[in-house]
């Protein structure tokens, strides 16, 4: 039986993946390199960490893997605080959730420095008992470890878990922790397709959710 869902940040409640390419070209910029996102589908939904060791292989950088992950959580707070907006329904749609009973918790690969003030802006903070972030676990997604522990410090087991997902990395984290996933692919980055047999449910939106909930689970 279905107790809880846990919800990604990035691409589900924060309209964010537009704002990535912009945040990862100041880093990059940093470091001598002009980038205009033509990687974007290579580090989308992954940790900061892969994201790094990505980006220092592609354009043959040697600064520390560290001191990059530091300052991409620096500007990302900046992005977070200021410019990255809330999905449409996504109040709407946690209140009905709420309202079924379900226990609520976000599990991100962004760190808390940005993910928790872009939540508390948005007066979003108050529906979740559980906020994991990406410094909290060794192995980010596609690794299970969040998921893993967002199911722990809720006291629900993970097959009792419903994940909300956009990214196939993320989809990929939380089948790898036993738990079902609802992905709601952003077709401006993405193909829908490619989730067909990746996800157990594909939503064309955030709003589609309590309904599916209701009827499938």
């Amino acid at each position: 039986m279905l107790s809880a869902t846990i919800f990604d940040l990035d691409g589900v409640l924060a309209d964010s993946e537009p704002w990535w390419n912009e945040i990862d070209a100041k880093l990059l910029a940093e470091h001598g390199v002009t980038y205009r996102g033509e990687y974007h589908q290579n580090v989308v939904g992954v940790s900061y960490r892969l994201a790094v060791e990505f980006y220092k292989k592609a354009f043959d950088l040697s600064v520390p893997t560290g001191e990059m992950m530091r300052r991409c959580g620096e500007i990302a707070t900046e992005f977070f605080a200021n410019r990255v907006a809330l999905f449409p329904n996504v109040e709407e749609v946690l209140n009905e959730l709420r309202q079924m009973k379900l226990h609520l918790a976000v599990a991100t690969s962004s760190v808390s420095a940005s993910a928790r003030p872009f939540l508390d802006r948005h007066q979003l903070t108050g529906f979740f008992e559980v906020i994991v972030t990406g410094e909290q676990v060794e192995h980010g997604k596609p690794a299970p470890d969040i998921y893993l522990c967002a199911a722990k410090k809720l006291g629900i087991p993970a097959d009792a878990c419903l994940v909300v997902e956009d990214a196939l990395p993320g989809v990929a984290a939380a089948k790898a922790a036993n738990m079902r996933v609802a992905a709601i692919p952003d077709m401006r980055f993405v193909n829908p397709r490619e989730y067909d047999n990746q996800a157990d449910y594909v939503l064309g939106n955030l709003k589609e959710l309590p309904q599916l909930i209701r009827k499938e689970l």
